[in-house]
């Protein structure tokens, strides 16, 4: 990876939304960037691959959902696959970061921000974004 100025796409991999974050190394800032309607693995891996191929990111960041005592559940696994085959497909590096709590923070932070819960494609950008945030906060030295 280039030091300084690589840039990550995060992915809030859910069964009907995938929320995007993009961010930036050197930046160490996340912000939402999209949200992928997840039809089909047609659908989601030609989506995902313009977002990759217009942002061309040395880093992708996948929310890895869990039980809020750790252990995984249904949607870890397919979180796990989506990424694996996210570093598959495209041969850009994916890691893993707990997601725990991330949509209960992002409905808070747009909350705060005046903007409507209803607005689901919001949440899951938004969800996007902290996982890549934390990602920041925790492994990209300051």
């Amino acid at each position: 990876m280039t030091a300084g100025s690589a840039t990550v796409l995060a992915f809030d991999y859910g069964e009907r939304r995938i929320g995007v974050a993009i961010g930036n190394l050197l930046l160490r800032e996340a912000r939402a960037l999209t949200v992928l309607a997840n039809l089909n693995r047609e659908v989601r891996f030609a989506e995902t691959g313009k977002l990759i191929a217009e942002w061309q990111p040395e880093l992708i960041v996948v929310g890895l959902p869990c039980h809020p005592d750790g252990t995984p559940h249904a949607m870890t696994q397919q979180a796990k696959r989506f990424g694996n085959q996210l570093n598959g497909r495209f041969d850009v590096p994916v890691v893993w970061v707990d997601e725990r709590y991330s949509s209960v923070a992002a409905a808070a932070a747009l909350a705060e921000a005046g903007v409507k819960l209803s607005q689901k494609t919001s949440l899951d950008a938004e969800a996007a974004r902290i996982i890549l945030q934390q990602y920041f906060d925790e492994h990209v030295p300051a």
